[in-house]
C-alpha cells in the first residue's frame, strides 16, 4: 500500500506546478491570484497546503499577500538563484535575535517593575495595535512595535529602552520585509488574540515566568516562519 504524501512534498509540488503556470503567464505580474479554495480544487490538494505553497512563493519573491485583499503576481520567475530571498531571509532572522537578547529580558524585568500607568500604556498600545489590523503593512507594524515599545518602558532601564529605540528603524524594516515573505497577515485570527495580550496579562499579573515565556515563544515562533 502506497503511503499518503507528505503535506510538506504536497506544497512543493504545488509549488512546481504554480511555478509553471506563472512562468506560462497564466496570471500576469500584478495581477491577483485565484483564492485558496480554487486553487485547492484546481490543484486537488488542500486549502492548508496551498496557503504553505503560496507562502514559499513568496519567499521566492514570485508572490506577494496582500492583507484583505489576496495574493497578486510580483515575479513570473524566482528571484535569481533564490539568493536574494536567503539574503532577505538571514537578515530578517539576525533581527529576530537582536530582538531576543532585547525583549525577552525587557519582559522579565517589566513584571518585576511595571505601575499602573505601565500596565495602562502597554493596554492602549494594544488596542491601537489591534485598530490598525486593516492598515498597510508599515502601519501595522508601527502600531506593533508601540506594544513592545511600551514593554520596554516598563522596564525601567534607560540604557534597555536608548538601545530599542536605536534598533526600531531596523526593526520596522525587517518586520514591513517578514510580513511580506511569509504572508503573516493573511490569516483571519482576532486583533490581540496572540502573544501579545498574553504577555501584557503576564507583566500586569506581576508573573516573570511567564512574561519570559511568552515572549521567547512569540519570538521562536518568527524565528521558525523563516526556516
Amino acid at each position: 500500500m502506497t503511503a499518503p504524501l507528505s503535506r510538506s512534498l504536497l506544497a512543493d509540488q504545488a509549488v512546481e506546478q504554480l511555478r509553471r503556470r506563472l512562468h506560462a503567464g497564466e496570471w500576469e505580474i500584478g495581477t491577483k491570484m485565484p483564492g485558496e479554495t480554487t486553487l485547492a480544487a484546481e490543484l486537488g490538494i488542500g486549502r492548508s497546503t496551498v496557503r504553505e505553497a503560496l507562502r514559499m512563493l513568496a519567499g521566492q519573491g514570485m508572490v506577494r499577500s496582500r492583507q484583505g485583499s489576496g495574493v497578486f503576481v510580483e515575479r513570473l520567475e524566482p528571484e535569481a538563484d533564490g539568493w536574494e530571498a536567503v539574503v532577505r531571509t538571514e537578515a530578517i532572522a539576525a533581527v529576530i535575535e537582536v530582538r531576543t537578547a532585547i525583549e525577552v529580558e525587557a519582559a522579565r524585568l517589566a513584571a518585576l517593575r511595571a505601575n499602573d500607568a505601565d500596565i495602562a500604556a502597554m493596554r492602549r498600545a494594544l488596542q491601537v495595535r489591534a485598530d490598525a489590523v486593516d492598515t498597510p503593512d508599515r502601519g501595522f507594524v508601527d502600531a506593533d512595535i508601540e506594544v513592545h515599545r511600551a514593554v520596554i518602558a516598563a522596564a525601567h532601564n534607560p540604557v534597555l529602552s536608548e538601545l530599542f529605540e536605536t534598533f526600531v528603524p531596523r526593526l520596522a524594516d525587517a518586520m514591513v520585509e517578514m510580513i511580506g515573505l511569509l504572508g503573516l497577515r493573511d490569516r483571519k485570527t482576532e486583533p490581540n488574540a496572540d502573544e501579545h495580550l498574553a504577555l501584557v496579562d503576564a507583566i500586569a499579573a506581576g508573573d516573570a515566568t511567564e512574561a519570559v515565556r511568552i515572549s521567547r515563544a512569540h519570538l521562536e515562533g518568527m524565528a521558525a516562519g523563516l526556516r
